[in-house]
């Protein structure tokens, strides 16, 4: 008996994908203090500053992972081959340090150009929001950069330390603003921009000897699909987001309690991302390892499950949302206005887009980062397209993400199943190249 349960449990290890412990543990605690800090945060707004923070978030986390999560995704993975071959990655980070430098300059020079716009139209002239975004950026990078350099050198631990110092130190800033009578969007906003910073420190406390001398690293080190990562992951985060920065863009000035309400009504429906989290970060490497061994039916199979589980998360949160959503919402949030219907319908949405998340990661782990990108993009543009035309707006930016997310997640199931044809046919050793050149974590 002893015998099978270790043999049971070497089992177990090795499914397992090296660091998912202590990861998985730093993703929890971002996930619960995110939430709280959210809704702490929107309780202590009122009105067009609510709307405004809104509004601040969903650019800041559109803009923050979509253009900075490659990046580290791109770290981790070459300094992971390094290592393999012994040579010293500090020429691959300083790269990526100029890489992520040059976007990150751009991104707030646009910023700052730009305030006067996006404090009048869309933070509804708190013109410090932009100054908070432009500083956020700065966390981002940081953040991003530092984690690829953990992962790519093993080390997950301060790699999970990291992420949840940086969601548990954000919460503390916010709580202390609260306390000391501090309730404008834009100090608030800042708290985002300031605790990577802060968690940087603790987290590579003991680090040492972290990164070596080593060969040039030219740009072609950081994957030539660079490109597609990028626009795949800003493609995802606007359309995970477009509920909340469709109804602030078309909420009138006599709108502003339904563009306020709609806030705390998002972040419930955002539950079933947040169950989600608990299987995204082992989905892939698992993917991967099967189809790159050629268990092709194993991989179809292990799909399958995924999206059957996946559904399940999708319709019993839509479900949830309609019967006891609002009341927990009413709970939570001191001015949450959305009905049941609206509420199931918006977490339908977020049901939907895990759903084609599950399928893009799959593609991935296949090595279409071009079909990835496209998928996102039509999923955005039809999103767009269904708001437009319709005039109630909680309506049409709720139908919206939900169509928008479905038609992403055909496209990406077409492609799914015709990349899946490609490797029975016996491109396996296409597949092993992709898998092994290209990031496999979306």
């Amino acid at each position: 008996m002893k015998r099978k349960i270790a043999s049971v449990v070497t089992t177990a290890k090795a499914a397992v994908p090296e660091g998912t412990g202590v990861v998985g543990a730093g993703l929890v605690v971002a996930a619960l203090c995110g939430y709280i800090f959210v809704v702490i945060a929107l309780n202590a707004l009122d009105g067009d500053a609510k709307a405004a923070f809104s509004a601040f978030w969903a650019v800041v986390f559109v803009i923050g992972p979509g253009f900075f999560l490659p990046l580290e995704q791109e770290v981790g993975r070459a300094l992971a081959h390094r290592r393999v071959q012994q040579q010293g990655g500090r020429p691959v980070v300083a790269r990526a340090a100029q890489i992520g430098g040059a976007i990150t300059v751009v991104l707030i020079i646009a910023t700052l150009a730009l305030s006067g716009v996006l404090g009048e139209h869309l933070f509804n002239g708190y013109t410090f929001l932009s100054v908070a975004l432009a500083a956020s950026l700065i966390g981002f990078l940081a953040a991003h950069l530092s984690r690829g350099v953990l992962a790519g050198e093993g080390r997950f631990r301060p790699y999970g330390e990291l992420i949840g110092l940086d969601a548990v130190l954000r919460l503390v800033l916010v709580i202390a603003l609260v306390v000391i009578g501090v309730s404008t969007p834009g100090w608030i906003g800042m708290c985002i921009a300031v605790s990577p910073l802060l968690a940087l420190p603790i987290a590579l406390r003991s680090q040492r000897k972290l990164l070596q001398p080593g060969p040039p690293a030219p740009v072609s080190e950081l994957s030539v699909n660079i490109g597609w990562l990028l626009a795949a992951s800003v493609f995802m985060q606007a359309l995970a987001y477009s509920p909340l920065l469709g109804i602030n863009i078309l909420g009138g000035d006599s709108e502003t309690e339904i563009v306020a309400g709609f806030a705390s009504a998002f972040f419930i429906a955002r539950v079933p991302v947040l169950a989600y989290q608990s299987v995204q970060g082992t989905l892939l490497p698992k993917l991967a390892g099967l189809a790159g061994s050629g268990r092709h039916d194993e991989f179809r199979r292990g799909m399958t499950r995924l999206l059957t589980v996946v559904t399940v998360i999708g319709v019993v949160g839509a479900v949830g949302a309609f019967f006891v959503g609002v009341p927990v919402g009413e709970k939570l949030f001191n001015d949450f206005t959305m009905g049941a219907g609206g509420l199931a319908l918006l977490t339908a949405g977020s049901g939907a887009f895990i759903f084609a998340l599950t399928l893009a990661q799959a593609l991935m782990a296949l090595g279409a980062h071009r079909l990835t990108a496209v998928s996102w993009g039509v999923g955005l543009i039809i999103a767009v397209a269904v708001m437009v035309p319709i005039s109630d707006l909680e309506l049409r930016v709720d139908l919206g993400f939900l169509v928008g997310c479905i038609a992403a997640a055909i496209v990406m199931g077409i492609g799914l199943q015709r990349r899946q044809r490609q490797i029975a046919d016996g491109s396996i050793g296409n597949l092993i190249t992709a898998i092994e050149q290209d990031p496999i974590e979306l």
